[in-house]
């Protein structure tokens, strides 16, 4: 190994320490995440343990980086995200927009027209915030059972029942934020002139 390939290992560890604490991720999150122990993830951002691709991989998953990124590789000049596609066992196709493991993140789902299904209303920690991009979205919030419109959007505790789909059986594209719980989206905008 050359004194450079050293060098570059060598400034894994604190590169690996600065994106977990910019992302606001404790060593047991990203531990419980990667699968990778806290002494192990703790040794590797310290220095006292050498990086290697079977670290680095699950890492560079767990903060939606390039490998790359990780050991300062070139910049390619290439800033679009390239996220695997996560498919619901309500046929809605989940595609991440946003790189960090933790704190907000952002989502584009895609509805596929099909029957309109019976609502299932789910609850669990966190804030969301969604915007209808295509399609009429229909969204039962507590007792509320709501149609959005392309434009529109709504936001909710996650903790208050609620489901979302096609209300009409087309297909409906929306974008989502979500956040843990008590993070909230700030919308700044100007008022419309009348």
């Amino acid at each position: 190994m050359t004194a450079n390939e050293d060098d570059v290992l060598a400034a894994v560890g604190p590169r690996l320490r600065a994106l977990r604490r910019e992302r606001g991720t404790t060593l047991a999150a990203l531990s419980e995440i990667t699968g990778i122990s806290v002494s192990t993830l703790s040794r590797l951002e310290s220095g006292q343990r050498r990086a290697t691709l079977e670290l680095l991989l699950p890492l560079a998953r767990a903060y939606r980086v390039p490998l790359d990124e990780l050991v300062d590789a070139p910049a390619t000049g290439d800033p679009r995200i390239y996220a695997r596609p996560i498919k619901h066992r309500s046929g809605q196709t989940i595609l991440p927009l946003s790189r960090q493991p933790t704190g907000m993140q952002a989502f584009k789902h895609l509805i596929p027209a099909g029957p309109v299904q019976e609502p299932d209303p789910q609850t669990h920690e966190g804030y969301e915030w969604l915007y209808v991009l295509s399609g009429r979205l229909r969204i039962i919030l507590g007792a509320h059972d709501l149609i959005l419109p392309a434009g529109e959007a709504a936001e909710f505790d996650t903790r208050v029942p609620h489901w979302f789909g096609s209300a009409t059986g087309e297909a409906v594209e929306m974008l989502t934020i979500f956040g843990p719980q008590g993070e909230r989206m700030h919308v700044r905008a100007r008022p419309s002139r009348t």
